[in-house]
């Protein structure tokens, strides 16, 4: 499939959980396929971009190992991407590479993963967390800049001060995840 097939394939991914595994699915059968979907993903201002998120967050979710090879792309364009249906799947993204990066099982990501690409990151991530972004998005940032705090000292003490800044305006589910971090830090520092 070429880049141009793919893009027109994407034509037809909408919001259905169906329809994004479906794409999924042909993206994991072919993982050479994921540089060209990188591609349309940070093509920022095509609202096909979106559909390429999404495809890739589903891609990432089932075969995160298929981004490895595309991670300095990946991280270097993260603070381009500005749809808010295109930053949450990012996101979540970012999360799944923090979670796996620090986890005691898997040591594959801690070989591949730069500095600079864990900075690249943390950087997004707080800008999704202050900035004016659906909620989404900042949950997925909070879980990330949790686990980058294991890294860098400054991390924790920086989200702990915007978590309680933003607590009081924050919705249900933006206080619920905040509630969750909080916990995680008391543990952490006590």
């Amino acid at each position: 499939m070429t880049k141009e097939e793919l893009y027109k394939s994407l034509d037809y991914v909408n919001h259905s959980r169906e329809k994004r595994s479906e794409m999924a699915t042909l993206i994991s059968q072919n993982p050479k396929l994921v540089a060209p979907l990188m591609e349309i993903a940070f093509a920022i201002d095509d609202p096909i971009s979106n559909r390429a998120c999404w495809v890739l967050e589903f891609t990432a979710k089932e075969n995160l190992s298929f981004i490895y090879p595309h991670l300095e792309n990946f991280t270097t364009n993260l603070h381009r991407v500005h749809f808010e249906s295109a930053i949450r799947p990012v996101a979540k993204i970012c999360e799944f590479l923090t979670e796996t990066y620090f986890s005691k099982n898997n040591i594959g990501l801690k070989n591949i993963m730069t500095e600079k690409q864990l900075e690249r990151i943390t950087s997004a991530c707080f800008d999704w967390l202050i900035g004016d972004h659906k909620v989404a998005a900042k949950a997925y940032s909070i879980t990330s800049l949790f686990q980058l705090g294991h890294k860098y000292d400054w991390v924790h003490p920086e989200l702990q001060m915007i978590l309680e800044k933003n607590y009081a305006e924050g919705s249900a589910a933006y206080k619920a995840r905040a509630r969750h971090a909080f916990a995680k830090l008391k543990k952490l520092y006590s």
